[in-house]
């Protein structure tokens, strides 16, 4: 199996637990994921399966879209209610949740939750957080594109839509939120309905009884080139013309070889058979030479 899997990952599960069970339901080890999603959330988790996980290196930060519920009331170590209580205060409903919700959009110099995997001096945040010691305050640098109010459900009043950077801290959103309502605040729950160019509607049960397998190239925003068996090479006009083509010979990338190709980016995925065939690097700016970066076959 090499591609990749678009998971609803149930809430409670870790993603490693995620890739434990889909190694035991298709007997393979090779499978990782393309960016956690913490063990409380639920929502789209994507699959790297086989050879799609050399992908992993190369893969660019997604934006992200969330569906998140908050709690006005108390404040958590975590950021969320699954963390230590850590204070409580009387809820003030005097605002305008749209409008709130609004002033988080654009760029942001985000607090980090102090339960969070960010390191300082080689030392994970919830490492400090877990061995009582302080927590060192870190700030990440993400935008909101977009943030706005759903109706409420169940016994939660206070949920939002959200589409950010990668990197963006949801709990941060929520802690920020009673800070700028005169509230302590929490999120409640938290569901990802977008990640790495897939939509909730793609995702599938982890326990399905069979997983759609989608092409690993699905997932690089490379520019695209042909590898052609040497008999099957496009004609040339003039057998000397050495000038760059946008196509190249399967035995030349098999191998590893150095090639001149006409590409417009410094990175060219280059397909054969419409399979992955590896990832080429501009060598020189400015010069068709490209190197082999990482070859992508089993």
């Amino acid at each position: 199996m090499d591609g990749i899997l678009v998971i609803n990952k149930p809430e409670g599960m870790t993603s490693f637990d995620v890739i434990a069970r889909l190694r035991k339901k298709y007997g393979q080890k090779k499978f990782g994921h393309a960016g956690t999603l913490d063990p409380m959330a639920s929502g789209v988790l994507v699959i790297l399966a086989g050879s799609a996980t050399k992908l992993l290196p190369f893969l660019k930060d997604t934006d992200k879209e969330y569906i998140a519920e908050l709690e006005l009331g108390t404040s958590y170590d975590t950021d969320d209610v699954f963390g230590k209580a850590e204070a409580t205060a009387p809820v003030n409903t005097d605002f305008d949740f749209a409008a709130v919700l609004h002033e988080f959009e654009g760029k942001q110099h985000q607090l980090v939750p102090k339960a969070s995997a960010k390191k300082v001096n080689g030392k994970k945040l919830y490492e400090y957080l877990r061995a009582g010691q302080p927590v060192p305050e870190v700030y990440s640098d993400v935008e909101i594109y977009s943030i706005e109010p759903l109706e409420a459900a169940g016994d939660c009043p206070y949920r939002f839509k959200i589409a950010c950077s990668s990197g963006t801290y949801i709990r941060s959103i929520c802690r920020d939120f009673g800070t700028k309502t005169g509230n302590l605040a929490a999120m409640k729950s938290l569901i990802r309905t977008k990640a790495n160019g897939f939509t909730i509607e793609d995702a599938q049960p982890l326990d399905a009884e069979m997983h759609t397998l989608y092409p690993a190239e699905r997932l690089l925003g490379y520019e695209r080139l042909e590898a052609f068996d040497t008999d099957s090479l496009p004609p040339q006009k003039d057998q000397t013309d050495r000038t760059p083509k946008p196509y190249v010979c399967y035995d030349d990338i098999r191998n590893g070889r150095k090639v001149r190709i006409d590409a417009k980016g410094d990175q060219v995925l280059i397909v054969y058979k419409d399979q992955p065939l590896a990832i080429y690097s501009r060598i020189e700016e400015g010069k068709p030479a490209f190197a082999s970066k990482r070859g992508l076959w089993s």
